[in-house]
């Protein structure tokens, strides 16, 4: 893995944390003016608004769940199954624009959290797809317990690929408004 010279900057100057392998920092990156991403609209980056209804959905979708185990009423097994659909079908739009960025955008790739976020991602979008072909057919007969754990591994994933989607973006200036270069600032 090709590493990067800091030599210019002391770590004392940094203001942020460099925790590696968690957190990777770079006062290049910081100072610099950033990387817009593949997918836009004027401008905009589409992945950060492609991802919120996914989020929402699949979120929702755990906390019908909880509903269904405390009352087992049907009207929480059929919500669960509705907003995991629709958590997955959200989830493949922004995975296609996150795709876009990581596989055009070097400085993604050259970053741990790039990876995390991405690896993450896939792994919610296949325990999805699981989660929603365990209900098809009955949404009541596999809620408990399997159901409701895949749901609660799914949002735990989210919470954490949120986290390192973040570091790309805020920490590593990647998809925002700039003109930094795709490798290195």
């Amino acid at each position: 893995m090709e590493t990067m010279d800091t030599s210019e900057t002391t770590s004392a100057s940094t203001p942020f944390p460099n925790i590696p392998p968690i957190i990777e920092s770079d006062d290049r990156e910081y100072r610099d003016t950033g990387v817009p991403s593949t997918v836009a609209i004027a401008g905009h980056p589409l992945h950060p608004l492609s991802v919120i209804f996914p989020i929402a959905f699949l979120a929702a979708a755990l906390g019908s769940d909880f509903g269904y185990w405390l009352t087992r009423d049907f009207f929480w097994a059929r919500a669960s199954l509705w907003l995991i659909g629709l958590g997955l079908v959200g989830g493949l739009i922004a995975a296609a624009i996150g795709m876009s960025d990581f596989l055009k955008i070097e400085r993604v790739r050259k970053r741990k959290a790039g990876w995390a976020h991405m690896i993450l991602n896939v792994s919610i979008l296949v325990l999805t797809l699981l989660n929603f072909i365990l209900r098809w057919g009955d949404a009541e007969a596999r809620i408990l317990p399997w159901g409701l754990l895949i749901s609660l591994v799914v949002g735990t994933l989210t919470s954490v690929s949120g986290w390192f989607g973040a570091e790309l973006s805020y920490r590593h200036k990647i998809g925002v408004v700039g003109a930094g270069s795709k490798r290195y600032p």
